[in-house]
């Protein structure tokens, strides 16, 4: 399954103060796919002649593009590289000075822990750890049965087709990051809304803050709303529980919003993008359909194989590194490449081929270091009990379209489809 090769991108023009993006792009081939699971033919390009490499941007800067497992390991552990990349000068934001201090005001990134780095970062994650922990998750495992299940009635309830992404991969990891939370599930359609806003890659500037803001209000009116009436959520527990007082009100909004943002937009792309590729290899499908023992072996291959992180993560130096014997200087960007990077062959027997009896093998679909995804165990979670029991709920699904008509997510952040036309065949 193949699409036309990207050109590569020509020099940037600066846009008009009322189209600036916060955000540089990136040259094309780092980010279109010629097939929907593979990464750019370009990286592995760039990552059999070596491991880290010089890439020049559109507006004459430079970044550091990072296709090897070890080197990223070694970057994503190493202090000296920093997440803090708003603050920190970076190649691949350009922020004009008369939105720069409302884009940085210092509520607003309060609570950000993606953009943080130790002591700050540590601070944080330690009060929300014990929230994530594996028993925590599995004795979620009912709940999210129950949430699963319910959709699979509705879609049979509804006739023989349905689109995937709105009936199903969306509404299953949203409903349960909410009851999670503590969030009320009638406000998903802003949240998600909102969401899909931010992580476009071509939003303009203006937009990135006022969506976030929306964001900000809404979740600051629910902070107030718990104090007021404590629930089971997590929300509540940060508010009235053990570390009752520790985080601001600011901090709470941004710690809650991040976590409700990951919490659907990640599942719910690897749900779809999924069944996505289990349809375009039939054998696996009907090896996870028919035998459970495969389903933890699958969900890890399948995050392997597919990496919805599409861009990053991204570090800045903060002094002189060299990696891989590669220089970076104090304040060169560095951009991990994660599809390629779960690729790597000195990592995994023939990685371009897509095998759910493959031998499980640390990837970096969750990070690695001091930011590796607190949600993953959730994550694992919701897809070992989503994809078998749809596959078995209509053993007959197919697409609803040809395949070349799935329309992937190349201008986000996070990778997946938009849609997933299916249809099945009543028993």
């Amino acid at each position: 399954m193949t699409r036309p090769a990207a050109e590569v991108s020509h020099a940037e023009q600066p846009p008009s103060p009322d189209r600036a993006r916060l955000r540089v792009r990136l040259p094309d081939e780092l980010t279109v796919r010629q097939c929907p699971f593979d990464p750019p033919r370009a990286l592995a390009g760039m990552h059999e002649k070596a491991p880290v490499s010089q890439v020049k941007l559109g507006t004459g800067e430079d970044i550091w593009l990072i296709t090897g497992m070890d080197e990223a390991r070694a970057v994503l552990s190493d202090p000296r590289f920093s997440a803090d990349r708003f603050n920190r000068r970076n190649a691949l934001i350009s922020v004009p000075d008369e939105v720069r201090e409302k884009l940085l005001d210092a509520r607003a990134m309060a609570g950000q822990l993606l953009l943080m780095d130790p002591p700050e970062h540590s601070r944080l994650r330690r009060l929300l750890i014990g929230q994530f922990t594996l028993r925590r998750m599995r004795a979620l495992i009912p709940r999210i049965t129950e949430i699963v299940e319910a959709h699979l009635d509705a879609m049979a309830e509804a006739g023989t087709s349905a689109e995937l992404v709105g009936a199903f991969a969306l509404p299953v990891p949203s409903m349960v990051i909410c009851e999670l939370l503590g969030v009320p599930y009638e406000a998903r359609t802003d949240f998600q809304r909102r969401t899909a806003t931010l992580i476009r890659m071509d939003t303009p500037l203006e937009e990135v803050i006022r969506v976030r803001d929306e964001m900000r209000q809404f979740m600051h009116e629910l902070v107030d709303a718990k104090r007021a009436r404590p629930d089971d959520g997590l929300i509540s527990e940060l508010i009235h529980g053990d570390h009752a007082g520790e985080l601001t009100d600011d901090e709470l909004v941004g710690i809650a919003n991040l976590l409700l943002t990951a919490g659907h937009e990640t599942t719910a792309n690897m749900i779809g993008l999924g069944v996505f590729a289990l349809l375009a290899h039939p054998d696996q499908l009907e090896l996870l359909r028919h035998d459970p023992e495969v389903a933890d072996r699958a969900v890890e291959e399948l995050l392997r194989y597919l990496s919805i992180i599409h861009l990053g993560p991204f570090r800045v130096a903060t002094e002189d590194v060299r990696i891989a014997g590669e220089p970076i200087p104090e304040g060169g960007t560095v951009m991990i490449s994660t599809p390629q990077i779960n690729r790597d062959a000195a990592h995994w027997d023939d990685p371009a081929t897509f095998d759910l009896t493959r031998a499980r093998n640390p990837h970096l679909a969750f990070g690695h270091g001091v930011h590796q995804c607190l949600g993953q165990q959730l994550a694992r979670a919701e897809m070992t009990i989503a994809l078998p029991a749809l596959l078995r709920r209509f053993p007959n699904l197919r697409l609803a379209c040809r395949p070349e008509e799935v329309s992937p997510r190349d201008n986000m952040f996070i990778y997946g489809v938009h849609s997933l036309p299916v249809a099945w065949d009543v028993p």
